[in-house]
């Protein structure tokens, strides 16, 4: 177990320094800082002295060894068009996005493995075929159609749910929550169910299939031959060993949740990172641009760390292989 952790590691923190280098690479390549910082009257002096202030007239290593120090302490400079911090304006951005992404990702849980279940003991049925039907639709249907479509009938028709903001906000310290508050719920309906939608089809055609293929399996054969009722062999067999792979999609779908919300985020103006990274593109605010890329790609390596450390500890077959291997 702990060489396998060790492993891990090192593989996530070869990803973060590979993932590190693209983002130093924007500061070369997609404009001058100094340009953006001073305009385009600045004098050679001023130029040259800020260049020298930034570090930006050192060796391309030596400046790429600061950037992954500064980087490992969250540091990544002002922002070019804010002229604030970059942890700060993320500091401030997260909380929207987070909560977003987990109130999406529950509602999808929630919904689509109960209806992949449902479509793989009830095949043939009716409400079977509707709901791979459904499944196509959201699996097909890009994201901004969806939000729009919501937006037309349940705020401008039906008038029931706000089309923007994240409404009131509570702040907990530097962590600020609408889940505590009545309208910040109203205000996260419509967004998280935009967001949620294409992961709900995915689970739950996800989970039908991996049903269909346990149930066909010898030991829920066994099972049956044992006179084990249905509740039994469905959820106490089948169920179980269905949501092993489930969960390594889940774990990975989670990570996709925070960092494609940014379609969400603009269509709903939800004040997220997402919002933060699209005004960042369109001033090529490349601090921002950069701090983006780092974080998306940390929180999919500690994702993908904490779902591997679970498959590891709830599929039995992964530990008798590492001990058969030593």
């Amino acid at each position: 177990m702990f060489a396998f952790i060790v492993r891990r590691l090192a593989q996530a923190v070869l990803v973060m320094v590979t993932v590190a280098f693209i983002a130093f690479m924007l500061f070369q390549y997609v404009g001058d800082p100094v340009v953006f910082l001073l305009g385009q009257d600045a004098t050679p002096e001023q130029v040259r002295e800020l260049r020298a202030a930034l570090g930006l007239d050192q060796p391309f290593f030596v400046q790429f060894w600061h950037f992954l120090a500064n980087a490992a302490q969250g540091e990544f400079g002002l922002s070019l068009r804010q002229g604030a911090k970059v942890s700060r304006l993320i500091g401030e951005r997260f909380p929207a996005t987070l909560e977003l992404a987990l109130v999406a990702g529950v509602l999808a849980l929630a919904v689509g493995i109960p209806m992949g279940v449902y479509a793989a003991l009830r095949r043939g049925t009716f409400m079977s075929q509707l709901f791979m039907t459904v499944s196509l639709l959201g699996v097909s249907l890009p994201t901004f159609l969806i939000g729009i479509l919501l937006i037309l009938v349940f705020a401008v028709q039906l008038g029931w749910f706000p089309s923007f903001g994240r409404g009131d906000v509570v702040q907990l310290g530097w962590w600020s929550s609408g889940l505590l508050t009545a309208k910040g719920w109203h205000h996260i309906v419509m967004p998280a169910v935009t967001l949620a939608i294409f992961q709900l089809t995915l689970i739950m055609r996800l989970v039908r299939a991996e049903m269909l293929e346990v149930l066909r399996t010898d030991y829920i054969k066994f099972a049956r031959a044992r006179g084990l009722t249905n509740r039994a062999v469905h959820f106490g067999h089948a169920l179980k060993n269905t949501l092993v792979p489930v969960m390594t999609i889940t774990g990975l779908q989670l990570g996709g949740l925070i960092a494609f919300a940014i379609i969400t985020e603009t269509v709903f103006q939800w004040p997220g990172m997402g919002l933060l990274f699209i005004q960042a593109v369109t001033f090529a605010d490349i601090p921002v641009m950069a701090a983006y890329l780092c974080l998306i790609a940390l929180i999919f390596v500690v994702i993908n760390l904490i779902v591997d450390l679970l498959y590891f500890a709830v599929d039995p077959r992964l530990r008798v292989e590492k001990a058969g291997g030593h």
